[in-house]
């Protein structure tokens, strides 16, 4: 499997990548990326044949938006697939700041707000910032923040915009799949068409798999499978590693050990793992992985097109590190 195959984005008439690239880590997610490294990581990706860019207005309190429209820009626009999001604005001394951010725009920060008027005016200083006139893909951004003002005033807004053609496909970009089933069920038809899943689709957690997969399956919601590296701890489980983990819990690291050996044993790195995995789900239609240099979008593209024994997800089951009902890749 290639980074740059392509593939329907469910219902919405979109087609993406079976690649992603996450633009969080261009935005300053814990250290400053310089616009030069920004625009040279999209290019690689683009190189690659990544056709799937997402991005949010509190990546990096804008920059990550405008680092993505200056980058994107030479770029034929019916060839590419943008989302962003809505659900913060970014304003003069927002308060709902985060420490995640190096190096923010001076004075600027996130303000909290689903109301339809926030949502419109998100949405506009986002198009501002990337230099476009409409966005494939818009989400409503942790809905669980503010879910009756998401459900009532903020997927109002985003249906409206659908309807006017500003933005080809409405999605929720959320870390809870119970929150995300629960929008769809209630949300007004005909409802959301994606769904940006992070870390409840992987190797380590298939929460998602409880409801929200089978109901995006029935429904024809396509699911984005994002953070699918939980945050590098497959990668590297050791105390004090980047992975968001000051103390990896006895359960998690042990699960994180077993997952490794069975990899090792077959020669496979767990991040090409993690990346085949929640792509043999009906449901999914790409996975969105994030970098900061070209160099690290060119390993996640290798990883992706590295085979996988189809016995490494026979023994992963054997093994309970992934239940019966979870689709596995088919034979490389």
């Amino acid at each position: 499997m290639s980074a740059g195959d392509l593939v329907p984005l469910g219902r919405t008439g979109l087609t993406v990548s079976r690649l992603g690239l996450g633009l969080a880590s261009i935005g300053g997610l814990f250290a400053p990326v310089p616009a030069e490294q920004a625009a040279a990581t999209v290019d690689r990706a683009w190189r690659l044949g990544v056709r799937l860019y997402d991005t949010a207005p509190v990546y990096g309190y804008g920059r990550s938006e405008a680092y993505t429209g200056a980058a994107l820009a030479p770029r034929p626009r019916d060839r590419f697939v943008l989302c962003t999001k809505v659900g913060r604005l970014i304003e003069p001394n927002g308060p709902d700041t985060q420490e995640i951010w190096a190096d923010p725009p001076p004075g600027l920060g996130p303000r909290l707000d689903y109301s339809y008027a926030a949502v419109l005016r998100s949405l506009a200083e986002s198009l501002d910032r990337l230099g476009l006139d409409r966005v494939d893909v818009l989400h409503i951004h942790d809905p669980d923040e503010n879910y009756p003002a998401a459900l009532a005033d903020a997927y109002r807004a985003l249906a409206e915009l659908r309807r006017a053609g500003t933005v080809g496909a409405v999605s929720l970009g959320v870390n809870h799949a119970d929150v995300a089933a629960r929008f769809l069920r209630e949300a007004p038809e005909p409802g959301p068409d994606c769904v940006l899943l992070a870390g409840r689709y992987t190797l380590l957690d298939q929460s998602g798999l409880d409801e929200l997969l089978p109901l995006c399956a029935r429904r024809g919601v396509a699911v984005m499978a994002a953070g699918v590296f939980q945050s590098g701890l497959l990668a590297d489980p050791t105390p004090g590693a980047p992975h968001g983990y000051r103390n990896v819990p006895p359960l998690l690291r042990a699960r994180v050990a077993a997952i490794r050996g069975i990899c090792a044993r077959y020669g496979v790195p767990p991040l090409a793992a993690a990346l085949r995995f929640p792509l043999a789900h009906p449901a999914v239609a790409t996975v969105v992985v994030g970098a900061r240099t070209p160099e690290e979008v060119e390993q996640n593209a290798a990883f992706l097109a590295h085979p996988v024994p189809e016995g490494l997800w026979q023994d992963l089951r054997a093994a309970r590190l992934l239940p019966r009902e979870a689709p596995v890749p088919r034979r490389d």
